[in-house]
């Protein structure tokens, strides 16, 4: 039996945080904006519209706002990946890829920025430091 997949798309969510570990970053919140694509297992109510059966991207979306608005960085790895994260919380998530720019970092360019991505069959493969020890 094929299952169905549906990819919810998070464009350009514009957030302030403490970002960055020079002086002036620390006491400063920046403009952020976050992407983020998550693909999933379907559940059949959602045919039916079951409400209960959806992956609700207002609640992640309210997870992903309350993070990055109560929290501070160093770096743009932590911040991504804890977004990341929350979107790939759910067990019927396949897939989830996080994208945040940091706005005027850098003084020639519009943006940096930095992807992470998430697969779930990968999510449960130990990391060859875990396995040592």
């Amino acid at each position: 039996m094929t299952r169905n997949v549906g990819t919810i798309r998070i464009h350009n969510l514009r957030l302030r945080t403490l970002i960055g570990f020079n002086p002036e970053e620390r006491v400063k919140k920046q403009d952020i904006v976050i992407n983020a694509q998550i693909t999933y297992a379907l559940a059949d109510g959602v045919f039916d519209d079951q409400v209960d059966d959806a992956l609700n991207y207002k609640t992640i979306t309210k997870a992903i706002i309350e993070l990055v608005e109560d929290g501070q960085f160093l770096l743009l790895e932590k911040l991504v990946g804890d977004v990341l994260s929350i979107c790939s919380a759910d067990a019927s998530v396949q897939h989830a890829s996080v994208t945040i720019e940091k706005p005027h970092a850098l003084r020639f360019a519009d943006s940096v920025s930095l992807t992470l991505e998430h697969t779930e069959q990968h999510a449960n493969v130990p990391r060859l430091l875990e396995k040592a020890s």
